[in-house]
């Protein structure tokens, strides 16, 4: 096992590397033919440290979890989004130490090529990562009675069966009653799910004594305590558990971003946002927009914005619903082409720029549907610590189908890091 973690973490830098060497050296080709020569007080070697640090910064998240996890469409996808907020901020720096305009071709004409390398990458990556890494032989441990997680499922629907392959699933009861005869059958992975604290910990002791690797979802407790603070007093170390304080510096950076974004978006947009707004009404004659009251931080309302994408009379008898999704019939033929591509959450650019939403958070709920969630789940509350967002973690990681539990706790792992970083 050690043997395979060595070739993992070689796996990893090797990727890394690849893609962080090949765009030095294009943008240090694109530097002698078409920057060099505006300028004198700065040199390649400062930039190519410049470039390999943000590349880096980027791409952070390619590992061997994200290859096995992700299409060849999805990993191209990625690739391309870090060279874009890459060279977008080398275009910056070099237009701060240039005396001249700096054009901005050069590094589009650099983007597309390496959008281009970026599927080659992908495609090497995939074809090697599954011909050298063959599935792990994986333990699922969860209380039977409760389907709330059902782990076999979701490895199965995200695609990762070629990745663990489910040799048993048992209770934390038959597991503890004979710890041994699991573990001398050396499982390469143990998936922990629904489990009380002290049981669990039991657990994750014989596991790690073992030196297999554990793998547990969170539970809110979980997640709170991941924001906690270390101290010492009492002569014991203790941890503190408080509000989540997002440090103003931050708040104020973020807010800076919020608004250039978004005005940037919403000028390129604006073809899209003509042509939408001109489909929607010829399709029934209604109106273009819908907006609906909607939560934000410390449980403020507001109105949010979309094109619509229901009926006009979809909620005439004034009841909240959640949408179904590509079930639902209220949904009209031009609302489930925008909802696919999310095209009808656009507006919310406008709801960003009045400082109403971020671009990056918890997406807002409505009033109703929350205080019904919270009768079950309090803690469906600890979402309100954060201003809402157009996209969240929930959003990326999941589905329409994901359940409210699993968008709390993605929610939960966005508000305990809230970071610059995280949000692009």
């Amino acid at each position: 096992m050690s043997n395979d973690r060595a070739k993992i973490a070689q796996y990893e830098f090797t990727i890394k590397a690849i893609l962080e060497g090949t765009a030095t050296a294009l943008f240090v080709y694109m530097w002698f033919t078409r920057y060099c020569h505006l300028f004198f007080m700065v040199d390649v070697p400062f930039d190519s440290f410049v470039i390999i640090l943000v590349f880096h910064l980027c791409a952070d998240g390619f590992t061997v979890h994200h290859t096995a996890a992700q299409s060849i469409a999805e990993l191209s996808i990625d690739v391309a989004l870090t060279s874009f907020i890459t060279n977008l901020i080398m275009w910056l720096c070099l237009s701060v130490l240039s005396a001249v305009k700096v054009p901005i071709t050069p590094l589009f004409v650099l983007f597309m090529i390496e959008c281009v390398l970026g599927v080659i990458w992908a495609k090497r990556c995939h074809d090697y990562y599954f011909s050298h890494f063959p599935p792990k032989k994986t333990l699922i441990i969860r209380v039977a009675s409760n389907d709330e997680h059902d782990i076999v499922k979701a490895i199965r629907l995200s695609g990762l069966d070629v990745r663990y392959k489910v040799w048993e699933e048992i209770t934390p009861y038959i597991f503890l009653c004979n710890p041994e005869h699991f573990l001398k059958e050396k499982p390469e992975a143990v998936f922990l799910s629904d489990i009380d604290a002290s049981t669990r910990n039991r657990i994750l002791q014989k596991c790690t004594l073992a030196g297999i690797d554990t793998y547990i979802i969170p539970t809110v407790s979980d997640m709170i305590m991941q924001s906690s603070k270390p101290l010492h007093i009492f002569h014991l170390p203790i941890y503190k558990i408080e509000r989540e304080s997002t440090d103003l510096l931050y708040l104020a950076v973020k807010r800076l971003f919020d608004i250039i974004l978004s005005a940037i978006a919403l000028v390129i947009l604006s073809p899209v946002f003509a042509v939408t707004a001109w489909i929607i009404h010829a399709e029934d004659g209604g109106p273009v927009f819908y907006k609906q009251k909607r939560l934000t931080k410390g449980g403020k309302t507001f109105f949010v914005m979309k094109f619509r994408s229901m009926r006009v009379d979809a909620e005439k008898d004034g009841v909240a619903r959640l949408s179904t999704g590509d079930n639902d019939d209220r949904v009209t033929n031009v609302g489930k082409f925008i909802r696919a591509h999310r095209i009808d959450e656009l507006p919310q650019l406008i709801n960003i720029i009045k400082g109403e939403m971020s671009i990056v958070g918890p997406r807002p709920e409505r009033p109703e549907i929350a205080e019904k969630y919270e009768i079950s789940m309090p803690e469906f509350a600890l979402r309100l610590q954060a201003k809402a967002g157009l996209t969240g973690y929930a959003q990326v990681y999941g589905k329409y189908n994901t359940t409210p539990d699993d968008k709390l706790l993605m929610d939960l792992i966005y508000i305990s890091h809230a970071s610059i970083f995280e949000d692009f």
